[in-house]
């Protein structure tokens, strides 16, 4: 059974979009081994204008944190708009490639507001898009977490796809 480890920055506040999240990760439970760990995001600055240099030192600490989330020999998967957009289906093909071939804990990656460290990026085995549009990081959170429940029914051929 996979194991998704979905690390996020930023903690969910409206219980609206709370709700909608536990509502996926409750199906999730019934195709893989689904865990979710909230980081704690790093002011950029002091003003409402962060230079870029601030941005980066937030991002950096923001990559620590991550790391020392991730278990060794993870796939790694960096979700940021610069990725690959992928259908539902073929993020189905790609999670059932990388349990084939016996990589069986993912670690999907979400930044908050200024996004992910580059070297997070670098180092991911895919940068996924699910689209060029801006959306709310809680609202994203919930948008990631339907498509892999989305990817696994379709992995197992149940109607939910359709």
């Amino acid at each position: 059974m996979l194991a998704l480890k979905l690390i996020c920055v930023g903690r969910m506040k409206e219980p609206y979009y709370r709700d909608a999240f536990v509502e996926y990760q409750k199906r999730l439970g019934a195709f893989c081994r689904f865990e979710t760990v909230e980081l704690a995001e790093q002011r950029a600055g002091h003003g409402s204008d962060p230079s870029e240099r601030e941005i980066a030192a937030a991002l950096e600490k923001e990559a620590v944190e991550i790391e020392k989330q991730i278990p060794a020999g993870s796939v790694l998967l960096a979700m940021c708009v610069e990725g690959t957009a992928l259908s539902s289906e073929q993020l189905a093909s790609q999670l059932g490639a990388w349990s084939a071939a016996g990589r069986g804990r993912i670690c999907i990656l979400i930044g908050g507001s200024c996004g992910l460290a580059a070297r997070l990026k670098q180092r991911a085995d895919l940068r996924l898009s699910l689209s060029k549009m801006t959306f709310p990081h809680h609202l994203f959170r919930v948008m990631a977490a339907e498509q892999l429940y989305r990817a696994f029914t379709i992995l197992e051929g149940r109607k939910y796809h359709k």
